[in-house]
């Protein structure tokens, strides 16, 4: 890495696109730690700094390395402050020959978030030990579990895709935690008549989480909703008119107030500085507005904005998460029924447009009046066929936070659904065992689908939280 004493971009990754972070707006802090006597192959050690620093090039993240390497505890407390004083989401710590596991502490003390602890390989020739990485590696992660430290762990050749991987999603679940220790959470009138479970108790969400909530009235909001000039609302509609969704049973003349409603989304989480947006859709907002907020729901999540409806807190915080974590948009849906083999997943018509066929094919995303009370704006659509896909959700129970996900793939529905339909054939789970075991740990009644498989990774961020993963 040049110039390791400030921030540095990243070069675009090579090979798959699913082996670079491509997120210049995590930064990530790298710190190698040394001896201060020569001891192991030093050679060996050098050729492997050189391969991770070429492997590091290559996530798309912004990088930041230490101007020192950290031999002791006044060099590594060196280390560590810049690292924070750079900016840095989550912090990688080398030891490409065993260094000084006394340093493990100074880092629980100064760093509550978890690293990434990579840890590489043996010269595979010669009669004689080179590195002892993983040992060294080894001894961190044990002494910071005993202190109840969390951490993620990367082991392999820089070189190797398969590491360059392991390392990509291991900085993107250690900044995730980081993040959502400053994350804030937005709720517009909180949940919906009936939905307990999914209620937003800002005590519990921050000492599972380290999330801070926000309230606002649906008066607030409303004031928001008229604040807008027509100026505004016009070039607004002009933007939804370009993305090509043709009306189902509505007109153009519905769209003002639908932009009127994506605009106060919006500037509640740009001007509030929220990271996650929940809002009470229903019974109000069709009686107050005219309007179900629908389309401006699923034009935000498709833009990665976090945004849920029917008050669903830690629905919106899944949604962030899931895009921290490099999965993309997510599909928030109700369970509607399921057999041996699938899942139907429905809702009123808020997914994002990405996940459907482009607009004008069969099952491609129109705006339409809501399956029920008859008013606009939905999106409806068909979730693509053959997409690979995670049904995952987070939720608290008694105090604790559970985290829950399955893998699949979307086949084509059964029959045709108002609002957004997907089918999920789930792989190695009954969803009828999976549904029953859920009930009984009390998760509520929405689940999110992401495009990819993503259990292990979802599997990781919650033993890195740690939430109790189901």
């Amino acid at each position: 890495m040049s110039a390791p004493n400030k921030p540095i971009a990243s070069s675009p990754a090579a090979g798959p696109a699913s082996t670079a972070g491509n997120d210049q707006s995590l930064t990530v802090g790298v710190i190698f730690l040394g001896r201060r006597r020569p001891g192991f192959d030093m050679e060996w050690g050098r050729q492997m700094e050189d391969g991770a620093r070429r492997a590091l090039q290559q996530t798309g993240f912004a990088l930041f390395e230490s101007p020192e390497k950290a031999i002791d505890d006044a060099s590594f407390r060196r280390a560590l402050a810049a690292c924070e004083q750079n900016g840095a989401n989550a912090i990688v710590l080398l030891q490409t020959t065993l260094a000084d596991g006394r340093l493990a502490p100074t880092l629980a003390q100064l760093w509550p978030d978890p690293p990434v602890l990579w840890a590489t390989p043996e010269k595979p020739e010669g009669d004689m030990i080179s590195s002892n990485s993983l040992v060294g590696t080894h001894i961190w992660a044990s002494n910071l579990r005993q202190m109840g430290h969390s951490f993620e762990l990367v082991y392999g050749d820089p070189d190797a895709a398969l590491t360059r991987q392991q390392l990509v999603e291991a900085v993107r679940v250690a900044a995730t935690v980081r993040r959502l220790r400053s994350a804030r959470l937005g709720l517009v009138g909180g949940p919906a008549p009936g939905y307990f479970a999914m209620s937003a108790d800002p005590f519990a969400i921050h000492r599972g989480l380290g999330v801070q909530i926000q309230t606002f009235s649906l008066l607030e909001f409303a004031k928001v909703v008229e604040s807008f000039n027509e100026e505004a609302v016009a070039a607004d509609v002009a933007k939804v008119k370009a993305l090509g969704m043709p009306h189902k049973d509505t007109t153009d003349d519905d769209l003002p107030m639908a932009s009127r409603l994506y605009l106060a989304m919006r500037s509640f989480l740009d001007n509030e500085s929220l990271d996650a947006l929940a809002v009470r859709c229903w019974p109000e907002m069709p009686n107050v507005f005219g309007q179900w907020p629908y389309l401006g729901i699923a034009r935000l999540v498709n833009e990665g904005r976090a945004v849920t409806c029917e008050g669903d807190a830690d629905g919106a915080l899944l949604a962030w998460a899931g895009e921290s974590l490099g999965l993309g948009p997510g599909h928030l849906s109700d369970w509607l029924e399921h057999d041996r083999e699938t899942i139907t997943l429905w809702h009123t018509g808020l997914a994002p447009m990405s996940l459907s066929p482009p607009p004008g094919e069969p099952g491609g995303p129109r705006i339409a009046r809501h399956f029920n009370i008859r008013k606009p704006a939905v999106v409806e659509a068909t979730i693509q066929e053959n997409l690979p896909v995670t049904v995952a959700r987070f939720w608290r129970l008694d105090g604790n936070y559970y985290l829950t996900a399955r893998e699949g793939c979307t086949v084509k529905p059964k029959r045709e659904l108002m609002g957004t339909n997907a089918l999920v054939r789930l792989q190695n789970q009954d969803p009828r065992e999976w549904f029953e075991d859920l009930c009984h740990q009390g998760m509520p009644h929405h689940v999110t689908m992401f495009r990819g498989h993503h259990a292990a990774l979802l599997r990781r961020f919650a033993r890195t939280l740690p939430m109790q993963f189901i």
